[in-house]
């Protein structure tokens, strides 16, 4: 790798890696966030879906954007909006202002993490290039897996303020080496598909908001019931869009190859067992079991820690086994692990604790970079562009999903407190439901991959 190539690689992993930090960081502060801005836990959970909504929500079309105007550009212009999103953050008077920051940085995240790839794929050829993803793929891991770690540390030393500014600075020193990194656009870039753009992201914020204000205002209240009605209306829009437009940023048809849709339900469940519980499982650790946000953030090192070391072990499994065999293993321990995570309870410690991480970590350890490249493959190397793109911002959109639906569950149950008695019961019930989940996803993920994907056939 030339060094050129190395400086430009290094500048987009350094701003990568703090897309999923600030997302993991935030969580932990949601206790002391909610104390000093004193706000209801609705406003709280805002800070988190605010970012990972639209982080979903405009990921496609930034792609598109930097296709048209130019890739430098738009991760300089996203990188921008995620660092001054995250500087205001560190001084908002109250929790609305903060949560709209967050969603301004969830917006300049997606556009920088798209163009980094776009960028990453122009300019890199061969084994140089497959270094750079394998990198890529490895620094996204490292801030999901440590984000809780690094922040309940900089909390500590600098209060919950540092979990956004920190980020944000780091994206300022990205953009000081902004100008090294190379320009490229695509010439038959078709637009950006503002039609899905609009219906998706909508429709999904909608949803959210129906799960997040439901359990302060009511399941039957007119507004949550609207949110519910409006948003599924859009997201069925949104299909409806998609078969229509001439540039969609959905191909539906993909869905039909059984090795993809196994691929992306599997990936979906991975990130709708492992962000929630990023997300909320400090806050239990530190207000039902009475941690520190320190010791927090170390429990969480175990789910973690196998998410940096399996990917390699997983790797090779695959060529020993297939890679099927491996994610249906990986499948099948993150489900053990979340059921026996329903163990916990007020006097659990790290070592009570560390057989059901660990078994939760080893699983999605062992799916990190697999699962992808299955997804990949099944949709043929025509359709790997699309395919990528479908995949990212569907996993990000069950993620925010299923923070909100577990949120929901611990808001009802702990009466907005997110503490207090009701704290355990409501996990352990959210640990079911997902628990469940996965083992669905287990037999539809079984039955796809019994069937040979026609791009696979081909290939």
């Amino acid at each position: 790798m030339r060094t050129n190539q190395g400086v430009a690689l290094a500048t987009l992993l350094l701003a990568v890696l703090m897309f999923p930090i600030t997302l993991t960081g935030a969580s932990i502060a949601l206790p002391e966030i909610r104390e000093a801005l004193h706000g209801d836990l609705a406003s709280v959970q805002w800070v988190v879906n605010a970012y990972n909504t639209t982080f979903a929500g405009f990921m496609l079309a930034a792609g598109g954007l930097a296709d048209i105007v130019g890739r430098r550009r738009v991760f300089a212009s996203g990188t921008a909006i995620f660092a001054a999103g995250g500087l205001l953050s560190a001084v908002s008077p109250n929790l609305l202002v903060l949560d709209v920051l967050r969603g301004l940085s969830g917006i300049g995240a997606a556009a920088a993490a798209t163009s980094a790839v776009a960028i990453m794929a122009s300019s890199f050829t061969g084994r140089t290039k497959a270094l750079a993803f394998s990198l890529f793929g490895t620094t996204i891991g490292f801030g999901l897996a440590f984000g809780p770690s690094v922040s309940s540390l900089l909390m500590g030393a600098l209060g919950w303020q540092a979990v956004f500014w920190f980020p944000a600075a780091v994206g300022v020193a990205a953009l000081v080496l902004v100008p090294l990194l190379p320009e490229s656009s695509n010439p038959d870039a078709k637009g950006v598909d503002w039609p899905g753009t609009v219906t998706f992201t909508a429709g999904l914020l909608l949803i959210i908001t129906g799960f997040i204000e439901g359990p302060a205002l009511g399941w039957a209240h007119p507004l949550v019931l609207a949110a519910f009605v409006v948003g599924i209306g859009l997201l069925v829009a949104f299909t409806a869009v998609e078969r229509r437009v001439a540039n969609p940023m959905f191909h539906f048809d993909l869905l039909r190859t059984p090795g993809f849709l196994a691929a992306a339900m599997a990936a979906a469940t991975f990130v709708a067992v492992m962000v929630p519980l990023l997300v909320y499982l400090p806050s239990y650790l530190t207000e039902v079991v009475g941690q520190t946000a320190q010791q927090a953030g170390a429990t969480l090192i175990l789910m973690t820690a196998p998410i940096l070391v399996l990917p390699l072990v997983a790797g090779a499994l695959a060529r020993w086994t297939s890679a099927n065999a491996v994610l249906a293993a990986a499948l099948a321990l993150v489900g053990v692990g979340t059921a026996w995570l329903t163990t916990i309870n007020q006097d659990s410690t790290a070592l009570s604790l560390a057989g059901p991480l660990l078994t939760l970590g080893a699983g999605i350890g062992l799916s990190t970079g697999l699962v992808d490249g299955m997804a990949l493959t099944s949709a043929g190397p025509s359709r790997a562009g699309t395919a990528s793109g479908m995949f990212g911002t569907s996993r990000l959109a069950f993620e925010t999903i299923g923070i909100a639906v577990v949120g929901s569950i611990i808001a009802t149950g702990t009466h907005g407190t997110l503490g207090g008695e009701g704290y355990t019961g409501a996990l352990r019930l959210s640990l079911w439901l997902l628990a469940g989940l996965t083992a669905v996803v287990l037999v539809a993920f079984l039955a796809l991959t019994r069937r040979r994907s026609p791009a696979l056939a081909t290939a």
